[in-house]
């Protein structure tokens, strides 16, 4: 039998971390930046946002957030949740992927970031 990884709580808590938030702990470990194009008007649904992401090596990535959902419109690629993300901006494999959004998430004592809808 394979031994896994990541603990149930660990992967479950990574799966529902918001992208905003999954964007943010890439910003802070000097992965990339990001922002939000506050002047993007959604056409399907209102709740979509355009994110510019750019990496300090010169990726640039334009997507297209609705929930959970995103869409690279420059690789024509789009994934669900935080793991796919960070595989398709960093070209990690899901183990990094997840090792990476859960660093200091162990840590006894520390919060986890609250979820936010």
């Amino acid at each position: 039998m394979a031994r896994k990884s990541f603990d149930d709580e660990t992967l479950r808590w990574v799966r529902e971390m918001p992208l905003s938030q999954v964007l943010d702990r890439l910003r802070d470990a000097g992965k990339l930046f990001w922002r939000r194009d506050a002047d993007f008007k959604p056409e399907k649904d209102v709740r979509t946002v355009r994110l510019y992401v750019s990496s300090p090596e010169g990726h640039a990535w334009e997507l297209l957030v609705t929930g959970p959902k995103w869409f690279d419109t420059r690789a024509e690629k789009g994934g669900g949740g935080g793991i796919d993300l960070v595989m398709h901006l960093l070209s990690l494999d899901f183990v990094q992927s997840v090792k990476l959004l859960a660093a200091g998430a162990g840590v006894a004592g520390q919060r986890r970031p609250v979820r936010h809808e």
